[in-house]
């Protein structure tokens, strides 16, 4: 059967294999259920597509995409920053094949099509047959509806869609928080690496505030580091202040090392002796508490972010996921780094990232494992539920509405399961 004859399912149905505690196995296979994902959540809602210090200039672009469907993502000549469907509108090519680079417009590579950085078809050769049957101002690159907060670029296909701050809602002052890490300096990215796993995309959006692996998948990256940072890492397994949070559409948090949430606050603990070195170097041109303010910061802060449905700000990376099919998906592991802060240090951040979540590095091959380990279980008893019901047991609600739990239960993945059924059941 070929993907476009798929069926999307029925809205009745979903309530039975999405439950608050437990969800069908086959919420990870059934290729409807992808399909109608695509449809109802990814061309419906926000989905981030960039950060603006990818896009510092004039003409800077990356292309991306949402689902199946191809994107621009641009800096015009005012400085606004445009999403834009990479599709010509006269037979369909796509006018940009580069990942990312700068330019003056986008020309279609079939007819010569040429359009601006804002959409508008400004070009097209012997024009003369198209005189009376066309107008141009009428076929520019269709666009997405465009909202920014803290550097996040958003893009959404709904026009009619709520305000992105509104969908951001409670998420937003932990944004605010994980921005932080700059140091006094604006946080930028550097670098990436993609790879894709064999599973569905939602066994990855349960990972970020799934803190309960952790000290069973990355046993291998805990013996690769010191004794004091490895203790640090995993105290949040017995604190009592590291919490699981829903935030509401979708979002969740996990605190895993409550000192850091807030990176401006100095607890006065001692440089880690690891970077003491690089401390002492930074002491030649920084202040002491700029010293200590940027080596706090070289790993982030302490908590997971999961902006449903396709975002995590992990600590000290960005983590992206792109739905493929029910069967695959893909990631991206965005590093980051202090936008004009003292390189020694920016190298550092990128060596701790590289430890982990880089191509080599400890942590993405374990997670990589254990996901697809999950795709290939959940085809054994597929009338046997997989459980999110960690935690119930502890988990209290605020007044607002947000719930809270102990940092190793399952409170995120209910509040993602919670959007994706309200977004499913919508036709």
């Amino acid at each position: 059967m070929s993907e476009s004859s798929y069926q999307t399912v029925d809205a009745s149905a979903l309530y039975q294999r999405a439950q608050s505690d437990r969800v069908a196995p086959s919420l990870y296979y059934d290729p409807a259920v992808f399909e109608t994902e695509l449809e109802r959540i990814f061309y419906k809602t926000w989905i981030w597509v960039a950060h603006e210090s990818e896009l510092p200039n004039p003409g800077d672009f990356r292309t991306t995409m949402i689902g199946r469907q191809p994107v621009i993502v641009v800096r015009d000549k005012s400085g606004a920053v445009n999403v834009l469907q990479n599709r010509c509108r006269h037979r369909g090519a796509t006018v940009c094949e580069q990942h990312k680079g700068n330019a003056k417009g986008f020309t279609c590579p079939y007819h010569s099509w040429t359009y601006g950085l804002d959409g508008a078809l400004r070009a097209l050769p012997y024009g003369d047959g198209y005189e009376g049957v066309i107008d141009k101002t009428e076929l520019p690159l269709a666009s997405l509806r465009v909202g920014i907060y803290q550097g996040l670029i958003f893009a959404s296909f709904n026009q009619e869609i709520e305000p992105l701050e509104d969908f951001l809602g409670g998420a937003k002052p932990w944004i605010d928080l994980f921005m932080k890490q700059g140091a006094g300096y604006p946080i930028k990215a550097n670098g990436e690496h993609r790879f894709r796993f064999n599973g569905n995309w939602k066994i990855q959006l349960e990972n970020t505030t799934d803190l309960y692996h952790f000290p069973v998948v990355h046993k291998s990256w805990m013996k690769s580091i010191d004794d004091e940072t490895a203790a640090a890492i995993t105290s949040f397994m017995t604190s009592d202040q590291a919490f699981c949070r829903s935030l509401g559409n979708g979002h969740s948090l996990a605190v895993l090392v409550p000192e850091l949430v807030d990176l401006d606050r100095d607890d006065g603990a001692p440089i880690p002796e690891r970077f003491a070195g690089l401390a002492a170097t930074l002491a030649q041109k920084h202040t002491p508490d700029e010293v200590r303010r940027i080596v706090r910061s070289l790993m982030g802060v302490g908590f997971n972010l999961n902006l449903f449905p396709n975002l995590a700000l992990s600590m000290a990376f960005f983590r992206v996921l792109r739905p493929i099919s029910a069967n695959e998906t893909e990631i991206r592991h965005v590093a980051l780094a202090m936008d004009g802060g003292p390189e020694e240090a920016n190298r550092v951040r990128l060596r701790i990232h590289e430890h982990f979540q880089g191509p080599f590095g400890f942590g993405s091959p374990d997670d990589a494992e254990a996901w697809e380990r999950v795709q290939r279980g959940s085809h054994a008893g597929p009338d046997l539920p997989i459980l999110v019901n960690r935690g119930l047991n502890r988990e209290h609600t605020a007044p607002n509405g947000e719930k809270t739990a102990h940092a190793t239960d399952e409170t995120g993945m209910r509040e993602a399961y919670a959007q994706w059924r309200t977004m499913m059941e919508q036709a």
